[in-house]
């Protein structure tokens, strides 16, 4: 009986002692290898902000990526209540969805003015100007991060601007849940290149976009500012419609992009 005993407590001394070493492994294992995601995540941000100014892709070398986002790519920290730059933070390290989850650095939306349904907005973003490979320092994209709820997610990504910050050269999404084949369709080529040329403000600077189910009238009026809603995903085009309304309004870049027109003679 007593050996019994023996035994089953050796057992357990050794059942515990492997899930110590294990526990220890694991735990060393994600300090040793937070460095690499974290680099990782961050040549991923830098991918999707080149790709959607149409300079680069998913395909484009590590290397490659940050070269051309050290040597081209400025990055600015706006406040978005006053549309001024700020000097109250990193822009290349500042965590805008950290910020947004802390009442002291953002801001309570009431239900009007959620239409991105994000419940809190950060008081800085970081934006990213694209300068001219030809060394000019004359700016050739003007990129802005974007969110907001689809159907099922939060989707995260840029829209980029030509010079005069009203014709679109990309719109790209780097994280979302949306279902494969329906809202998914985000990040289907055919419909990201269908943004390409359109124009996102009226003669005001007033948001204007829209997102039209059925399809665009190539010969309408409005077709210049209209793009096709997603086959099969009416809320998540919607979700699209309505964020990007907040990130282009009063809310979001309207302040900033509205300094830009008024340096450049603009509305």
């Amino acid at each position: 009986m007593s050996g019994n005993k023996e035994s089953t407590a050796r057992t357990l001394i050794v059942a515990l002692i492997v899930s110590l070493v294990a526990s220890v492994f694991v735990a060393g294992s994600a300090v040793i290898l937070k460095p690499v995601q974290e680099e990782n995540r961050l040549l991923d941000k830098q991918r999707s902000i080149l790709a959607v100014a149409g300079i680069g892709g998913p395909g484009v070398g590590a290397k490659e990526a940050q070269e051309i986002f050290k040597t081209r790519i400025e990055a600015e920290l706006i406040d978005l209540t006053t549309g001024e730059k700020s000097e109250a933070r990193d822009p290349l390290t500042f965590d805008a969805l950290k910020s947004a989850q802390d009442p002291a650095t953002s801001t309570a939306l009431s239900g009007a003015e959620d239409i991105a349904l994000i419940k809190r907005r950060e008081r800085y973003s970081t934006v990213y100007r694209l300068l001219k490979e030809d060394g000019s320092g004359e700016l050739e994209a003007l990129i802005l991060p974007v969110r907001g709820y689809g159907l099922w997610s939060t989707l995260h990504g840029f829209i980029a601007l030509q010079p005069d910050l009203n014709t679109v050269i990309g719109l790209g999404f780097y994280q979302h849940g949306e279902t494969p084949g329906l809202g998914g369709e985000v990040d289907n080529p055919k419909w990201k290149a269908l943004w390409r040329g359109k124009t996102l403000f009226d003669a005001n600077g007033k948001p204007n976009i829209e997102i039209v189910k059925g399809g665009v009238n190539p010969a309408g009026a409005d077709a210049a500012h209209q793009v096709d809603a997603l086959a099969g995903a009416t809320l998540t085009s919607k979700g699209v419609d309505h964020f990007l309304h907040f990130w282009l309004g009063e809310q979001g870049f309207g302040p900033y992009l509205a300094r830009l027109r008024s340096q450049q003679g603009g509305v």
